[in-house]
């Protein structure tokens, strides 16, 4: 284990040296150092949750021995993506109040999660969230079109978070964008692999404490530039920024209702539809911590937010008309730079790479789950294979899933975070939250209803996706595009939810019976929390 940390540590530096002697722009030390420092230390929490990351119930779910609050920070570390501080400080850049609509739609949420999702998940479920939907229905056909579905959401979010690492890593070494996701990769298969989800919340947790801390300390400086009156830096925007007092309007952004309400929907109900999101429940021993960790996360994202959009107002006064390095995801760190001089700079960068790296590794960690539990122990092998296997297949899928990483963030290159970040919410929206709704709450559903249902959604939600202009024009390069919007959860969540209804409403199979005469007893456990699984609580 110590000498394999070690080659891949040698051969990420590697990568590096010769590309770093041929700088032309003077690189940050502090920033360096710091970076390293981060690296070095995490690598250290992964050295030591490796032993624990031999039993399943520690490499899937960290024990179940989390807090409330550390869970709650690690959710919250979990949340806070490149999307949320690079992304959503970008939008405010361009579009002014405009820009903080995918900050109110990630928090609107929350309050489902609270109270339809956190108890209830937490008695129902062992490892991932698709434990859930198979409590009372037939498990192949349900894991696999849920394994499915919640992949095709991690690949858009890793999309996300790999651009973001990507452009952040060639800014602060000066290397190749294509090197820094290679390097980014490599971290995240050290993490997942040798340290689960142990190795995994911790780095969310230290990550979250240092995100919160750099954001405070910038949101402090932009206000203290201008004697801490933030009317300000709303004057300043409507004098210099292009679109003039535009920017203090909603509407310019999302300039049609029904993307409004698309987005608003795929941002509110995509969130308890995340598969790495969702997993989290299962790493605290009760129901009532599952409870207090959303309470805590959402206490520390509200907080962030309002950072942000401070922020985001200080970068059009200081950085409008200025070419950025890195580009437009990057001007917090620009601001930062311009602030807080080269010290601060190098500390920011350090955070914001950590905010990146953490997010990684927990959605590469979801998928592995996805593919080890899923897919390979329950779909393939219907549950009958040992653990040991299972976290042998787990760790094979970490290493494809970062290659499959790395190919991603060298493809969709220049796209903007927040929204690929918006892309992954529509899935989920639109296929894991009808599908969970429905078997929590709906004595009604059917095996049947929820695969042909869930699947025909995601084929819907991934098409138009695919069609709409963030995709087929933007990246694929054609003039115009087939679907005409951006989001399509206004179409695709409720395709799902009625045909999951319509189906399961027509199904008079003998499983049909089964499905619907297990309800009482899944409803007793989510409840009560009687019965829910031990290993979960070790």
């Amino acid at each position: 284990m110590k000498n394999l940390l070690t080659l891949m540590l040698l051969s990420a530096f590697a990568f590096g040296a010769e590309p770093i002697i041929g700088v032309k722009s003077e690189l940050n030390l502090t920033a360096i150092i710091l970076f390293l420092i981060f690296v070095a230390a995490t690598l250290g929490i992964t050295y030591f949750s490796a032993k624990k990351a031999k039993v399943g119930s520690s490499f899937y779910t960290a024990g179940g021995g989390i807090s409330g609050l550390n869970n709650g920070m690690a959710m919250a570390g979990d949340f806070m993506s490149a999307a949320s501080f690079l992304g959503i400080s970008a939008l405010v850049f361009t579009n002014g109040f405009d820009g903080l609509v995918y900050a109110i739609g990630f928090l609107a949420g929350w309050p489902i999660m609270l109270f339809l999702i956190a108890e209830k998940f937490r008695n129902l479920g062992k490892f991932t969230f698709t434990d859930v939907a198979a409590f009372r229905l037939k498990q192949r056909p349900i894991r696999a079109v849920l394994a499915i579905s919640g992949l095709v959401t991690l690949c858009f979010y890793l999309i996300a978070q790999m651009v973001g690492a990507g452009e952040l890593i060639k800014m602060l070494f000066g290397l190749e964008y294509n090197i820094a996701v290679v390097i980014v990769g490599l971290l995240m298969v050290i993490y997942v692999a040798f340290g689960g989800m142990h190795a995994t919340t911790w780095v969310q947790i230290i990550k979250a404490g240092l995100l919160l801390f750099g954001v405070s300390i910038l949101a402090f400086l932009v206000l203290k530039a201008s004697n801490f009156d933030i009317a300000k830096y709303f004057n300043s925007a409507i004098e210099i920024h292009p679109k003039g007092a535009d920017i203090l309007s909603p509407g310019g952004f999302i300039t049609d209702w029904v993307s409004a309400v698309s987005l608003g929907m795929a941002l509110m109900f995509g969130t308890a539809g995340l598969p790495h999101i969702l997993m989290r429940f299962f790493t605290v021993n009760s129901a009532k911590e599952a409870r207090k960790s959303v309470f805590w996360a959402t206490i520390f994202m509200s907080y962030f937010y309002v950072l942000v959009f401070i922020i985001g107002f200080g970068a059009i006064a200081f950085l409008t008309g200025k070419d950025v390095m890195g580009g437009i995801n990057m001007v917090s760190i620009e601001l930062a730079r311009i602030l807080g001089g080269n010290a601060f700079y190098g500390f920011i960068c350090a955070v914001a790479f950590a905010t990146i790296l953490a997010v990684v590794s927990g959605l590469t960690i979801s998928g592995a789950n996805a593919i080890a539990h899923d897919l390979y122990a329950n779909v393939i092998h219907h549950g009958k294979i040992s653990m040991e296997k299972e976290l042998k297949v787990g760790k094979i899928s970490t290493l494809c899933i970062g290659v499959f990483a790395i190919v991603l963030g060298i493809v969709f290159e220049g796209q903007n975070v927040a929204f690929m970040v918006g892309l992954a919410f529509a899935i989920a929206a639109s296929v894991n939250f009808p599908i969970l709704f429905y078997s929590i709450y709906w004595q009604g559903l059917t095996t049947r209803g929820a695969f042909w249902g869930g699947l025909i959604g995601l084929v819907v939600v991934v098409g138009l996706t695919i069609l709409g202009p963030g995709v087929w024009v933007k990246s694929f390069g054609f003039e115009t595009a087939i679907f005409p919007y951006k989001d399509p959860a206004i179409f695709s969540m409720p395709a799902t939810f009625i045909l999951v209804y319509l189906i399961s409403k027509f199904d008079n199979s003998y499983r049909a019976k089964v499905d619907k005469s297990g309800f009482e007893m899944q409803k007793f456990r989510a409840e009560s929390g009687i019965g829910a699984s031990k290993e979960a609580t070790h």
